[in-house]
């Protein structure tokens, strides 16, 4: 491999002031070399001998290009000029007396004014100028320095040497220092356009786009939040009568803008500190607090009477109205969707009682709630009765559709009303301590089958109730502990509810879990009240995006925005994300496409039973297209 040529340098240029010839010939004489007919003669030798890479000595004196001045204005003059052409001196030598012109000191602070860089060498035999003198007008002192006349060469070429390369140097340092200062703007400009986008998006997922009213999922965030704090709130639904014969008859866009009129009248109406948001269609909702029943339904009339009357839309005269229902609970702990249902059902009974009034809920507009009663005392015996069972949906990886893990989903078929959803026993149990019962059950029936697994993970759902359990952690290493099973092989599935109720405590729980081995996953992320800041706090390893969201981007682009968020957010905090409800082929090339880790739905595989899933834990892959899915027969 032969050595590269090395670089030529470019000379660097010098500026010399001094009224003497004879000075100037001495400089010349310094910068100049000159090569005579031996140092030829030995030149050729050493290239015979050892080649051409000989000829060069890399001692040799870097090149310079000398300016040469017989007084101060002429200096001036030809600094410049040089700062005008773009080849600014990198070092002046000055001498202090140069009759009948300006000093040494004058011409200095004349170049210093013009090129701040420039380094200066004072170069006397005496002054009439004491050092800080002159560097009082044409400092900075680290640019100033001086060589006593009369000076050997090599300490010309020296200090020429030197302070050339520092000027180099500096100039190079001062464009690392512009360069990094327009990065640092751009990154700046950069941070403050993501955050704005972050902001638009946000406001896009929590906003209706036709008023700018806050949005379902923002009215049930608001409304999670009340019930968490004691004190009496409403929670009022309101809907407009004959709203489908304005759209028949005028037309969306005529619908659209009564829609617009509706929610000012209701901002301007409702109580002081509500939250009105559109809930979809015509319907709205408006959260407040209450002393009691009676003021509910006051503040309610009130804004059924404001909605009552004519609206003008596009010029034509609209009779409108609106119907309420509204429920007053109590707050800390009670079930915000459940609220939410209850006044669903009280404005039913408004809409049946002939539109345009305000009804307040009771239990006997409720049979779930008789219904609920049955639920919760047959639950508790339906373990010994042997009514429940387990069922396992795969979860597969984004790239190859490796099955990686099985949720543990539980089933409940009871003798009298036949199956009955978990959807609806489950928050039963939450409601009672039925579900420790039902927790450890489910525990330990999963990590029976897990056991049976060529190697994945068995993923196990926890209440808010369970999660707040006495010595928790205690109580889930000793059932893996019991059962043989490695901790690393569970994950625990938890809700933002769970965790954010007591937010501290929570993260010391999950801390330990981890601590221990067990992986840890947040359900129906996107639903509840966590913060983008305060998800950072807690040990994870997987946000699971809720089938809501899944369903609903095709359709809406507040939901695949959320989507598309909640799969930024894992990447950037390095979490999984794993995206349940995935039951098209378009979801699955989305998801896929958006960055999400793990996937898992009717896609692949509905629920099934252990047997099943454990022949689809051995297969290991399942693949992607509809003829090559999971055979799951009836067992869903």
């Amino acid at each position: 491999m032969t050595a590269a040529a090395p670089e030529r340098l470019s000379p660097r240029r010098l500026l010399v002031v001094d009224d003497e010839p004879a000075m100037h010939d001495s400089y010349v004489r310094s910068f100049v070399r000159q090569r005579g007919a031996e140092e030829d003669a030995l030149g050729v030798m050493a290239v015979d001998l050892f080649g051409a890479d000989a000829a060069h000595d890399p001692d040799e004196a870097e090149p310079f290009d000398l300016t040469l001045c017989h007084q101060g204005h002429e200096a001036v003059a030809a600094v410049e000029a040089a700062q005008a052409a773009g080849t600014p001196y990198a070092v002046a030598f000055i001498d202090i007396r140069m009759p009948p012109g300006i000093d040494g000191r004058e011409t200095a602070r004349r170049i210093r004014a013009i090129d701040p860089e420039i380094n200066l060498c004072i170069v006397t035999g005496f002054s009439d100028f004491s050092p800080i003198e002159i560097s009082k007008v044409a400092g900075p002192v680290d640019k100033i320095f001086y060589i006593a006349k009369p000076f050997e060469v090599a300490e010309i070429i020296q200090t020429a040497t030197a302070l050339a390369r520092r000027w180099e140097v500096d100039r190079e340092l001062a464009a690392a220092r512009v360069q990094l200062a327009q990065q640092i703007v751009q990154l700046e400009e950069q941070a403050a356009e993501l955050a704005a986008n972050e902001s638009r998006a946000l406001h896009m997922a929590t906003h209706d786009s036709l008023t700018d009213a806050p949005n379902r999922l923002a009215f049930l965030r608001a409304l999670g939040d009340r019930a968490r704090r004691p004190g009496l709130f409403a929670t009022a639904m309101f809907d407009l009568d004959r709203f489908k014969i304005v759209n028949d008859t005028l037309g969306h866009l005529a619908g659209d803008a009564l829609i617009r009129d509706v929610y000012a009248i209701l901002q301007a109406h409702a109580p002081a500190g509500a939250v009105v948001a559109r809930l979809g269609g015509d319907e709205f909702g408006v959260l407040f607090d209450a002393a009691g029943e009676d003021a509910a339904v006051m503040a309610c009339d009130r804004i059924v009477a404001a909605c009552a009357g004519t609206h003008q839309v596009f010029g034509n005269s609209v009779q409108s109205g609106a119907s309420a229902g509204v429920v007053v609970v109590e707050g800390s702990g009670c079930d915000p969707i459940d609220a939410l249902r209850r006044a669903d059902l009280a404005l039913n009974d408004a809409k049946r009682a002939g539109r345009s009034v305000t009804r307040l809920f009771d239990e006997s507009m409720d049979e779930g709630i008789r219904f609920r009663r049955r639920v919760e005392q047959g639950l508790a015996a339906a373990i010994g009765r042997g009514e429940l069972s387990l069922v396992y949906q795969p979860i597969v990886g984004r790239g190859d559709l490796e099955v990686i893990g099985f949720e543990a989903l539980v089933r409940w078929n009871t003798e009298e009303y036949g199956p009955i959803s978990p959807a609806i026993f489950i928050p039963i149990a939450e409601e009672s301590n039925v579900i420790h019962d039902l927790g450890d059950w489910i525990l330990d029936e999963a990590l029976k089958t897990v056991q049976r697994f060529p190697g994945q993970y068995v993923s196990v759902n926890f209440s808010p109730r369970q999660f707040r359990r006495h010595n928790f952690v205690g109580h889930v290493m000793e059932s893996v502990q019991r059962a043989g099973v490695l901790p690393g092989r569970v994950q625990i599935e938890i809700t933002e509810t769970a965790i954010f109720d007591d937010a501290e405590r929570a993260a010391e729980t999950l801390y330990r879990l981890r601590q221990m081995g067990f992986r840890i996953a947040l359900d129906d992320f996107g639903t509840g009240y966590s913060s983008l800041y305060n998800i950072r706090k807690f040990a994870l390893d997987s946000l699971k995006i809720d089938r809501s969201f899944i369903d609903g981007m095709g359709r809406e682009r507040e939901s695949a925005a959320i989507v598309h968020s909640i799969i930024h957010l894992g990447r950037a905090l390095g979490l999984e994300v794993i995206a349940e409800g995935v039951e098209t082929p378009a979801q699955v090339q989305a998801l896929r496409l958006a960055g999400t880790s793990h996937l898992q739905g009717f896609f692949f595989s509905p629920p099934v039973a252990a047997d099943h899933a454990i022949a689809l834990a051995e297969r290991r892959v399942i693949g992607g297209t509809p003829g090559d899915r999971a055979d799951t027969g009836t067992n869903g």
